[in-house]
């Protein structure tokens, strides 16, 4: 008997074998019904079935959906959106696949010799479970990213009410405190806020880029000397224990989101501050060039490791500062987007000389015409690349 006219025969026994493995698959599986522990099996099994009969996994080219349209789920994808929904975990869901595996042989085997599957109905076998298996996969990975993205988007969003209420009532209780230790108290709950904020910020960010809304861009018309020179003036105030310098040549103005190449260059520079050699100094310079400006920041300490180095810009990657950084290891993430965001972008280099960090920004964000404003100095429409 053909292997695919074996597995049609033994239905029931194969589909009660996936149910009794999914209920004893863990906690989460205790609560499910007979009808959702099968779930798509039946359709994975129909799958696997016709794959044996046409003898290759085919693809039709007619029937793959154009980029803009939205495709149907296959029956192992969707299979993969109930599990997730179900909480089962992802080593729960390959484990399926392999009793599914397992139970087919297990059952060719007790049936004897005369039903045993051929070299080329094995192979075809094992390619179509691993094919449904890649599917469920790929679709659980994604969802569980996208509910991760969510969460942390609404995460964010909800925290940012109270806490605009604490700085808010930390200010005002500076403002009117007569008691120096009350003012101080207020002081240090108004730059643990600002900390907290800091941190939602990087969230909201890490959040839409990784959503695919990259982040948010509202360009005008900028003097990047002297806006760096504001945001200077702010981190050298809350730590007075760095030394930070800023040189400037050429022209430094351009069409940008001043406020995002603060936040750009507030990043690199408590960075520079806390990785570099305590005490040194951390060095800043801008180069207007033709039609571009580069922004280098450069500390002195001990060389990067190359394949730390090769990572530097990736989400939650975060070297060793001897405890001396907090944080959610998002800032050079969020430095690399932000260039992006310019049309620019982001470069690291690191030897015994010291570690140099060069973002290179054309002097006006490109609109989807391929043209800058057409007003300088006035808002443009909010960009998000």
């Amino acid at each position: 008997m053909a292997l695919a006219d074996f597995i049609e025969s033994r239905r029931e026994p194969i589909l009660a074998a996936w149910e009794a493995f999914a209920a004893s698959s863990g906690p989460a599986a205790r609560h499910l019904s007979r009808r959702e522990l099968r779930d798509h099996a039946p359709q994975i099994l129909d799958a696997i079935v016709a794959d044996l009969r046409a003898g290759v996994r085919q693809v039709d080219p007619a029937a793959v959906p154009p980029d803009d349209a939205a495709p149907s789920r296959t029956a192992a994808q969707t299979h993969a959106l109930l599990r997730v929904r179900e909480g089962l975990d992802i080593d729960q869901l390959v484990s399926e696949y392999r009793a599914l595996r397992a139970s087919v042989l297990r059952l060719c085997r007790q049936a004897g010799p005369t039903e045993a599957p051929t070299l080329d109905e094995m192979i075809c076998f094992d390619d179509a479970i691993d094919q449904a298996l890649a599917e469920s996969v790929e679709h659980f990975s994604q969802q569980v990213e996208r509910s991760r993205n969510l969460l942390l988007g609404m995460l964010s969003h909800d925290m940012c009410s109270p806490l605009q209420a604490i700085q808010t009532t930390a200010r005002y209780l500076t403002r009117i405190a007569a008691d120096e230790a009350v003012a101080a108290a207020a002081e240090r709950l108004g730059r643990s806020c600002e900390r907290i904020q800091s941190l939602l910020d990087d969230l909201v960010d890490f959040n839409r880029s990784r959503l695919g809304l990259g982040v948010a861009v509202t360009p005008r018309r900028v003097d990047l000397h002297a806006a760096f020179e504001q945001e200077l003036e702010m981190i050298r105030a809350a730590r007075p224990d760095g030394a930070v310098t800023l040189a400037a040549n050429g022209d430094c103005r351009g069409h940008w989101d001043d406020r995002r190449l603060q936040q750009l260059l507030s990043n690199l520079v408590l960075n520079a501050l806390d990785y570099g050699v305590q005490g040194g100094t951390v060095r800043v310079a801008l180069h207007g060039e033709d039609g571009r400006v580069r922004i280098e920041v450069a500390n002195d300490g001990t060389p990067i490791e190359p394949a730390t180095l090769a990572r530097i810009f990736e989400p939650l990657a975060r070297g060793d500062a001897d405890g001396r950084r907090s944080g959610l290891g998002l800032g050079l993430y969020i430095v690399d987007e932000i260039a992006k965001a310019h049309g620019g972008s982001a470069q690291a280099r690191s030897d015994a000389g010291g570690t140099v960090f060069t973002i290179d920004l054309p002097r006006a964000v490109v609109d989807g015409g391929g043209r800058p404003p057409a007003v300088p100095g006035e808002p443009s429409s909010r960009h998000a690349v």
